[in-house]
């Protein structure tokens, strides 16, 4: 019985742990962008803080891009995408989402008050590239924090790579990923967490409930061997996303970077999509 109740304390305490881990803030500094990429580094002023991060201009007309990164993750990340929609001839701006990178933040919050910076990077992208029509490609946290900011019709065009659809789903598969069948027992342990450390309610984690109200042309992606977010899962995000919208299934992906891994189709489809949504290309 001592035994028993000792394992409990020291699993309570390994979830207590993960909870900590999970929420506490991704820092890392960053500085310039590499000589390859001639982006500026700006400051966007929030409420909650500034937002870092890089910013290079396009071909007049061409159309911009925003880049939101996911979880744990910084502009970075999304430097492969950069480098290449920027050799296409689009304005791109990266930034480092709340509590992420050099931006500030107390907590991560799984794209509630990441959203907040999300927006203030749209105002950002236009006042800095007024008259451009602006796409966004998010993955992970970064399309949930762009659902989650109701973007509305302030933009034209939206990639969604990897997002999870509720809280619930996102910690139940991440437990049984580590530890199997026992995993959804415990998910339970992790999610009254979050309303103690972010002072949100698990409803306000759902980016499935928000993609109804998307106004732009929209393609989601997903890892067809992704075990956080399923392709069952990716697949009702999309029933979920009005028209027109568009799916691809990256075949023998998981939960990676698709830029990465698919490179040249990548490339191919997102650059086929930016160019139709952004440039009016037929």
């Amino acid at each position: 019985m001592i035994a028993f109740a000792c394992l409990l304390l020291l699993g309570f305490g390994a979830l207590f742990g993960a909870g900590e881990y999970l929420s506490s803030p991704a820092r890392r500094q960053i500085g310039a962008a590499p000589p390859d990429f001639p982006a500026s580094s700006i400051t966007i002023n929030t409420a909650t803080g500034p937002i870092q991060g890089w910013m290079v201009r396009g071909t007049p007309g061409a159309g911009a891009v925003l880049l939101l990164h996911g979880v744990r993750g910084n502009r970075l990340h999304m430097l492969g995408r950069a480098r290449f929609l920027s050799g296409l001839g689009y304005g791109v701006l990266l930034i480092d989402l709340q509590a992420h990178g050099e931006s500030a933040g107390e907590r991560i919050s799984f794209g509630v008050r990441e959203a907040a910076g999300v927006r203030a990077a749209l105002a950002y992208l236009r006042h800095e590239q007024p008259g451009e029509r602006i796409g966004v490609i998010g993955t992970s946290l970064g399309a949930a924090a762009l659902v989650l900011s109701k973007p509305g019709r302030g933009i034209d065009a939206l990639v969604i790579e990897a997002m999870y659809p509720t809280i619930e789903e996102a910690i139940d598969n991440r437990l049984r990923l580590y530890l199997g069948s026992a995993g959804a027992a415990l998910a339970p342990l992790l999610l009254w967490q979050v309303p103690l450390r972010l002072d949100l309610t698990l409803d306000q984690l759902r980016p499935i409930d928000a993609v109804g109200a998307l106004a732009c042309p929209t393609l989601i992606v997903g890892g067809e061997k992704d075990q956080h977010t399923n392709e069952a899962e990716t697949r009702r995000i999309y029933a979920a996303v009005p028209e027109p919208k568009q799916l691809w299934i990256v075949a023998g992906a998981a939960h990676t970077d698709f830029h990465g891994m698919a490179t040249r189709e990548y490339e191919t489809r997102i650059g086929r999509f930016m160019a139709q949504q952004l440039q009016r290309i037929d």
